[in-house]
Formats: C-alpha cells, sequence, structure tokens
C-alpha cells in the first residue's frame, strides 16, 4: 500500500488501533466483536419533552468532529443524540455523521440538524426578505441528502432569539410541512441571544418540539432564564443545554481552565435541561464525560472554582450576547457575533467555525480601522477593539484552508 494512501486508511479507520486502545474495555467489545447494539452502556437519561425520546445526559455536537470513527465510538459509549448543521463545513459535517452512522440500526440513534432560511440575517435575528417556504424545504432536504437518511429526526431554525422571528407564519408552515411529511419527526430553535424569549415563544408556538439554548454557569439572569426553561418544559418543550463550558479557558492564552467536569454538572444540575450537547472531538472527552454522568453532584471545591471563575470579568471568553454594545458603536458591528467567532478560535479552537461565524457578520478585515477611538464600554470588561482587531484576521484567510 502506498504511503499516503495508508496515511488515509488509518485516518477514515475506527480511530486506528492506537485510539481503539484509548477506549473502555465495553466500548472495544461492542466496536470489533460483534456484538449487537443492545450490548451498549446503558447510561442516565432524561425524558425530552413531548417526543418520547429518552436522551442520555451528554449528546455528541458533531460540528468539531473530523473523524468518523470518533462519531462512531460515541455511539459505542452510549451516545443517542447527534447533532450537526448545514453551515458545519459548508455541508461537510452532515456527510461525515452520516458516513459514521451508516449501517447502524436506524431507532438506535437520533440524528438533529440546524438549517437556516435563504434572506434570514443572522446577526439581527430578523428576516431580511419574505421568508420562501418551498426554498426552505428544499434546503432541509438537501440535508437529509448529506447525511444519507430519509428523514432527520430534529430539525432547528438556528440564531432563534426573537419571538416575532420565531412565529413568523411562513416559518411555521414550513416546519409543520417537514413533519407532515417525515422528512423530520421534529422540530425546534437554536438559540444563543434572548433565550429566556426565545424559550417562551417555542412554548407558545405549539409547533417547536425542543429548544437548544446556550446555558453555563456564566449566564445573567440566571433566574429568569431558570423560569423560561421551566416554562417551555411545562408545555412539553424538550430543552438541551450548549455551550456549558463558557469558551473552556478564562482568556486567549488558555489560562486557568475551567474544570470541564464542573460546568456540565453545573447544566445537570437543573432537571429541566434533558441533555448537554457536547463539542467533544477526542477520546479523552469522551471518556471523561462517559465517567462524570454517573454521578453529577457538584462537591464543595467544584462549587467554590466556579463561583471564584464567576466572578472575573475582562478576561473572560464568554459574551454574555446581552446586545447592549451594538447600539454603542459608531459602525453597528455586530460585536456579539464577533465576540463569539473570538470565543470559537480562542476557546474551542474551531478556526473554520470561527472563520463562518466572523463572514456571517460581514466582517473583511479589520472594521475599527477607520475608527480613531472606541466608543464601546462593553459590560463585561472586554477590550472590543483590541479582540476585534485579533480575530478579524482570520476574515482574510481562504477557507479551504482552514479545513481540517
Amino acid at each position: 500500500m502506498e504511503k499516503n494512501q495508508r496515511r488515509e486508511f488509518l485516518k477514515k479507520s475506527v480511530l486506528g488501533l492506537s485510539g481503539a486502545a484509548l477506549l473502555p474495555s465495553v466500548v472495544r467489545n461492542n466496536m470489533f466483536s460483534g456484538q449487537s447494539q443492545s450490548d451498549r452502556p446503558d447510561l442516565p437519561v432524561r425524558a425530552f419533552g413531548r417526543t418520547g425520546i429518552k436522551t442520555p445526559l451528554i449528546s455528541l455536537g458533531a460540528g468539531n468532529s473530523n473523524d468518523a470513527g470518533f462519531i462512531k465510538a460515541c455511539y459505542h459509549a452510549g451516545i443517542k443524540l447527534f447533532f450537526s448543521a448545514t453551515y458545519y463545513g459548508e455541508g461537510n459535517n452532515e456527510r461525515l455523521a452520516g458516513a459514521a452512522l451508516k449501517g447502524l440500526p436506524r431507532e438506535t440513534f437520533v440524528v438533529g440538524t440546524a438549517v437556516t432560511p435563504d434572506g434570514f440575517d443572522t446577526d439581527k435575528g430578523r428576516f431580511q426578505t419574505s421568508m420562501n417556504v418551498d426554498a426552505f424545504i428544499k434546503k432541509a432536504e438537501e440535508s437529509l441528502k448529506r447525511f444519507g437518511l430519509d428523514y432527520v429526526d430534529i430539525l432547528l431554525f438556528p440564531y432563534a432569539g426573537k419571538r416575532d422571528t420565531m412565529l413568523n407564519p411562513a416559518l411555521l408552515k414550513a416546519m409543520s410541512q417537514l413533519k407532515k411529511s417525515g422528512k423530520t419527526k421534529f422540530v425546534g430553535v437554536a438559540t444563543h441571544d434572548n433565550s429566556p424569549e426565545a424559550l417562551r415563544a417555542a412554548a407558545d408556538s405549539k409547533v417547536y418540539d425542543v429548544v437548544m439554548a446556550a446555558y453555563n454557569h456564566r449566564v445573567e439572569n440566571k433566574e429568569n432564564f431558570d423560569d423560561a426553561i421551566a416554562y417551555a418544559v411545562k408545555a412539553g418543550v424538550g430543552v438541551m443545554a450548549m455551550k456549558t463550558l463558557a469558551g473552556v479557558h478564562d482568556n486567549k492564552a488558555g489560562g486557568q481552565t475551567v474544570s470541564t467536569d464542573a460546568a456540565i454538572k453545573w447544566a445537570l444540575r437543573n432537571e429541566n435541561i434533558s441533555t448537554v450537547v457536547s463539542g467533544m472531538s477526542s477520546l479523552e472527552e469522551l471518556n471523561r464525560n462517559m465517567e462524570l454522568i454517573k454521578d453529577i453532584r457538584l462537591n464543595d471545591e467544584e462549587l467554590k472554582e466556579l463561583s471564584s471563575v464567576n466572578g472575573m470579568k475582562g478576561n473572560s471568553l464568554w459574551c454574555q450576547q446581552c446586545q447592549n454594545c451594538v447600539p454603542q458603536c459608531a459602525r453597528q458591528l455586530s460585536i456579539p457575533t464577533i465576540m463569539r467567532s473570538y470565543m470559537y478560535a480562542y476557546g474551542y479552537g474551531n478556526m473554520e467555525h470561527s472563520h463562518h461565524t466572523l463572514i456571517s457578520a460581514g466582517v473583511a478585515g479589520n472594521p475599527c480601522s477607520g475608527c480613531q477611538s472606541c466608543s464601546v464600554a462593553c459590560s463585561q470588561g472586554f477590550n472590543v477593539r483590541e479582540r476585534i482587531a485579533d480575530i478579524s484576521r482570520l476574515s482574510t484567510v481562504p477557507a479551504e484552508f482552514l479545513k481540517a
């Protein structure tokens, strides 16, 4: 076998022998001894709203994954829910997830993805033009083709946050038609900002079945957030938590790393959260998460650590997405979106997603270069001008250079 062919074979194989050796024995046995899927580990589960799904406390957000073998390892470790999005790698992440799950019994896993309608301004959270129902349905069908599936279990409308947008009649019509046609079993929204509003709107819509919300130990107005989660759950909506690590690190240099165990446990302490959608990308993370969900109680040391980290501002990578900075900016830049890009790059090391997020915010080069001074005072103490100058450099890098 040619050297380059061998390298590609090992890359595409189920993690290679060295990777498989790091898996728990029960996972290795299930992957290589021919045991049935019924022998997958039983993980702690919670009800997922009115969907009828019993979901393990940890699910996989596949956006950080670049190896089908790793995704399959997550399946054999007991993971049931797998999420992607059309904008992850321009659809290539959906293909990767589909390839990883191909041949597995369809009833043993749940696939979700997010599809952005044409004409939707992801920064402002509003439609710039009238939504085309047929065009959105076609985009959803293209997603199915990339997965290689007849249907997805969950279809999400991303960047939700404004009630009137979520209750747009055309959007609700499209979602209802996709369910009726069997292209998806359930529909929902993903929200980074105005999450309490999004949760309540989802519940009131009587159409959305699930919500994926950015929820972590750094969120402000936690009482209002938790009340909105409870309101949605009471209406039968299943709620998932994403961004639970709040950027992982406290600054771009990787200083004072937050305990990932404590952060995930904090989110799961809310019993209305059905599952944490984790952007795992390594066997170490997978094994660690499988172990921690056996006991999600926070000990005194973890509580003290979270309290200490939550009191820090300025160096944090977590932006509250409060939008208060936007009207202060002379150029009306979508600063919260740019700050998310900064977090994706320095917190999660996902340059491709960071680049996509910058482009979605209309960033091409340093948008602050024409300003002599910055009038923005961030509520979290971020040096906004400095961060934008830093991360905007990524917008000039061709996207193909960032692919794994």
